[in-house]
């Protein structure tokens, strides 16, 4: 290899390292900024392939994406003064790349550092507005609107960040909070179950004293016209009665004699006199002379 061909290559060599130095590609899920010795010469670089001045120029890229930013728990006082343990995380991006790099120098630490206790500071607001019940009762997105709100208004403006989201992963109570909390609603649940227990006695005595009133109205219906049918039908045997001894009178006479004593004799061992000159002969004796 001659000396035109050593020099031919370095000097492809030293433009393969100038264009690599002078060429710079941004990604999609990316945005940058351009440098001139440390001050913003461009903002806002879009995705593609882009011309820097070597050594003269400096490119920092920035991932736009959503990021998330998982707190530790922390405690807050409610509005009542209760204790509250929150854990919770937050979902921001860089909006503004230019703002984020002067507000951070670009070190995501540092913009961890700075979002972290305006979040805390947020919530610790929101959380001494409300009551503990307010906190348990209502939707974790309206408890969590108005902190959302106010951080992504400050923190575009200081940071060039926004605030997509704060998610409260869990409210615990202090185990003394918890303690005083549990008697409550178990003071409150039983004051409610003697007042049910009540309403319930209540109403099962007007149900028990309506049955007894409808029975008692059934019985008296039932009875009289028990009374009415018995009173029919002893009528009706009377007449029956009547027609019969009018036919013979005698002998319905006679009848009921043997009835009684059928009726008193019902043993064996049981005597009856009877005088000769009592009914029971005469009818005999009338009876053979008819024949």
């Amino acid at each position: 290899m001659n000396a035109r061909s050593i020099v031919a290559l370095a000097i492809l060599a030293l433009l393969a390292m100038l264009a690599s130095s002078s060429l710079y590609i941004v990604n999609e899920t990316q945005r940058a900024i351009r440098l001139q010795f440390g001050e913003v010469v461009e903002s806002d670089i879009q995705p593609g392939l882009h011309i820097k001045v070597p050594v003269y120029n400096t490119v920092r890229l920035f991932d736009t994406r959503l990021q998330t930013l998982d707190g530790s728990p922390s405690r807050y006082l409610t509005g009542d003064r209760k204790g509250v343990i929150v854990d919770s995380f937050v979902q921001w991006k860089i909006v503004d790349v230019t703002r984020y790099y002067e507000a951070t120098a670009g070190d995501e630490q540092a913009s961890m550092r700075l979002i972290a206790p305006r979040v805390d500071e947020s919530l610790r607001n929101e959380f001494g507005r409300r009551t503990l019940g307010e906190i348990v009762s209502e939707q974790r997105d309206e408890l969590m609107s108005r902190p959302i709100e106010e951080l992504n208004l400050a923190l575009r403006d200081s940071m060039g960040v926004a605030i997509f989201d704060i998610r409260v992963k869990q409210i615990d109570l202090p185990s003394e909070v918890s303690n005083s909390v549990y008697e409550r609603m178990r003071t409150e649940r039983q004051r409610e179950a003697r007042e049910y227990r009540a309403q319930g006695q209540e109403q099962s005595e007007r149900i028990r004293a309506a049955v007894d009133r409808g029975r008692e109205v059934i019985l008296a219906t039932a009875e009289r016209d028990a009374d009415i049918l018995r009173g029919e039908g002893d009528a009706e045997a009377t007449g029956i009665y009547a027609r019969a001894y009018n036919q013979d009178r005698e002998l319905y006479s006679f009848l009921r004699s043997m009835e009684a004593y059928r009726a008193t004799f019902n043993s064996k061992q049981d005597i009856l006199v009877v005088s000769p000159k009592s009914d029971f002969f005469r009818y005999l004796d009338n009876a053979k002379g008819s024949k």
